[in-house]
C-alpha cells in the first residue's frame, strides 16, 4: 500500500463517519423534521457520481469511501421515511 493511498482510506474514514452521530440522533429521537431531503437527494447523487468516477479511473478509495457514504446516506433516507410522521 502506497504512502498517498493511507490519506484516501483516512478520508474515507472521516468522510462516512461525521453522519454517523446524526444517523444515532435520529433514531434516539425519532426526529426527522430537520434532515434537508434536498441534502439528502444532493449527497445521494454526490455518492453515485464520486463512485462511478473511481470505478472508472480505478481507485479503490473513491469507490469504497462512497460506496460506503452511500450506505450511510440510505439509512438516513430510510429512518427519514420510517419517522416522517413523528414530531
Amino acid at each position: 500500500m502506497e504512502f498517498a493511498e493511507l490519506f484516501g482510506y483516512a478520508g474515507m474514514v472521516t468522510g462516512v463517519s461525521f453522519l454517523i452521530p446524526q444517523i444515532y440522533k435520529t433514531y434516539q429521537t425519532k426526529s426527522v423534521e430537520d434532515l434537508s431531503w434536498g441534502m439528502l437527494s444532493m449527497f445521494f447523487l454526490n455518492c453515485i457520481f464520486w463512485s462511478t468516477y473511481g470505478i472508472l479511473i480505478g481507485a479503490l478509495p473513491i469507490v469504497l469511501t462512497n460506496l460506503c457514504a452511500l450506505v450511510v446516506n440510505i439509512t438516513l433516507i430510510t429512518l427519514k421515511i420510517r419517522y416522517r410522521n413523528n414530531p
